[in-house]
């Protein structure tokens, strides 16, 4: 019988069971798509990942990234988990502080930062592309998020490798009460060829400045906990409608609280380059039986 080995990381976190778990296996070359997909679909997680060796000599190792019901050319927190997993098993090594990742959207670059709190890795998210989005959408957006019309900005879509359609809603008491439709949130990321919804508010708390909440029931994903490329593509909204300066270059966002789940993301803005980061912790640490 073959065996692969598979971890469970859980990212944003530094604490089990909270932040957002990805499912690595590693060594996954022999796997086809549709073995890979189904098993995303067996661990039912926002996301599982797949580590092969890198096509590419320009970098350490490739990863391809499904959710419950298709692949992703990118995604934040799998980046991140997979990365953190990789580095652990001793599939790749960052000597320099460094890792170069091959999956559908490029070469994705990551960096491995070591405090006295731990050893934290931010991905460099490839540049945002950002697009309007017509009224009539809008409107169904906010309705779909029993949001107020008169909020500060029209929503935007924003392409980080994943798209989102990202809104401001203002207060977090107004982020947390949120009760989304799914069918229509589903609809609209249908017709506007997103990923699904990514919302945020302003928040006075020691450790954060911002909540963060995301929906992609289109990828089979009701409410995805803790989302790397969502705060990737919140920060490309900040950038856009200049309210950077707000927040600051370097900010922590939570997540994941409406689930039981908090997590919290590290966003650097510099040049308009954007970097998401987080701590890890591996949960799981076993095989996975294949055949």
């Amino acid at each position: 019988m073959d065996t692969l080995p598979f971890k469970q990381v859980d990212v944003f976190t530094q604490t089990p069971f909270l932040g957002n778990p990805v499912a690595v296996v590693l060594q996954a070359e022999k796997l086809t798509a549709d073995e890979m997909q189904r098993i995303a679909a067996w661990t039912n997680l926002s996301e599982t990942t797949f580590v092969l060796p890198s096509s590419s000599s320009t970098a350490d190792y490739r990863l391809r990234i499904f959710t419950p019901k298709q692949e992703l050319p990118f995604a934040g927190h799998p980046t991140i988990g997979s990365a953190h997993a990789v580095l652990e098993s001793g599939f790749a090594a960052a000597p320099a502080g460094r890792l170069r990742q091959e999956c559908l959207a490029g070469i994705i670059e990551l960096d491995v930062e070591k405090n006295s709190n731990g050893e934290r890795i931010f991905v460099h998210a490839p540049a945002a592309k950002i697009s309007g989005l017509e009224q009539s959408h809008s409107r169904r957006l906010l309705a779909a998020l029993s949001i107020p019309a008169n909020i500060a900005s029209p929503p935007l879509r924003i392409d980080v490798g994943v798209v989102w359609l990202v809104a401001d809603v203002g207060e977090a008491k107004t982020l947390a009460g949120i009760e989304p439709d799914l069918d229509e949130i589903r609809r609209i990321s249908a017709e506007t060829r997103a990923s699904g919804v990514t919302v945020f508010s302003r928040a006075q708390e020691e450790s954060a400045r911002m909540h963060v909440r995301s929906f992609a029931p289109i990828l089979g994903v009701a409410e995805d906990p803790v989302c790397g490329s969502g705060n990737a593509s919140v920060a490309a909204f900040l950038v856009h409608r200049g309210l950077i300066g707000e927040f600051g270059t370097e900010y922590v966002s939570r997540q994941g609280m409406a689930v039981g789940r908090a997590g919290e993301v590290a966003v650097s803005v510099a040049g308009g380059a954007i970097r998401i980061g987080g701590f890890a912790i591996t949960c799981i640490d076993g095989w996975i039986r294949i055949k």
